[in-house]
């Protein structure tokens, strides 16, 4: 058995965790803590042709670049018994064959005092996956999650909600990237809504 499956199965350090899943994971499981993962930003550099964009036009969605001053928030879900294969099968599907993420194994610090760190497991796109987007600015990535549309909705709503999510959930983080794109999102849509 490999070390991403073993450490899941392993009781005491149980645990699933997904940056880009922080408010919809769609699989059982034991329980949630926020925390972070150090050595990593998340940046709005991967292509989604099916969840959040198409063929013609994907979205863009969140990814984990290495940085070694870097620390993403995020939620871990511990996934036991059952749960272990069901969850890595679903995510297996959306996140590695419909996503072309690869799976990686990461100290997870949970939020709060004297908590351990676990092993996790996250999901990266490369640089070498075929819809993997890469840099570019904030506006030219706000005008295309502007318009992007999957078969789990719009991209803004994947956005917006991730920026609520790390308002709530982390507000003494800040996400520069993050809520830069959003506020480019926003400044865009703003006059449409406003006209409606």
């Amino acid at each position: 058995m490999n070390l991403k499956t073993s450490s899941l199965e392993n009781p005491a350090c149980g645990s699933s965790v997904t940056v880009r899943l922080v408010w919809k994971p769609d699989f059982k499981y034991k329980r949630s803590k926020i925390g972070c993962i150090k050595g990593y930003k998340r940046r709005f550099w991967h292509g989604d042709n099916f969840h959040r964009g198409d063929d013609e036009m994907p979205g863009r969605v969140v990814t984990l670049i290495e940085e070694d001053d870097a620390c993403t928030w995020g939620v871990a879900f511990e996934v036991t018994g059952s749960q272990v294969e069901e969850s890595l099968k679903y995510l297996n599907v959306r996140e590695a064959v419909r996503g072309g993420y690869l799976t990686q194994v990461v100290e997870f610090y949970p939020q709060g005092v004297n908590q351990s760190p676990v092993q996790a497991l996250v999901y990266i796109a490369t640089p070498d996956n075929p819809i993997y987007l890469g840099p570019a600015s904030t506006e030219e990535i706000a005008a295309q999650i502007a318009v992007c549309k999957g078969k789990s909705g719009h991209n803004i709503e994947y956005l917006l909600r991730l920026a609520e999510f790390m308002r709530v959930s982390c507000p003494d983080v800040d996400d520069p990237h993050l809520f830069s794109i959003e506020k480019a999102v926003l400044a865009i849509i703003r006059p449409i809504l406003l006209a409606g």
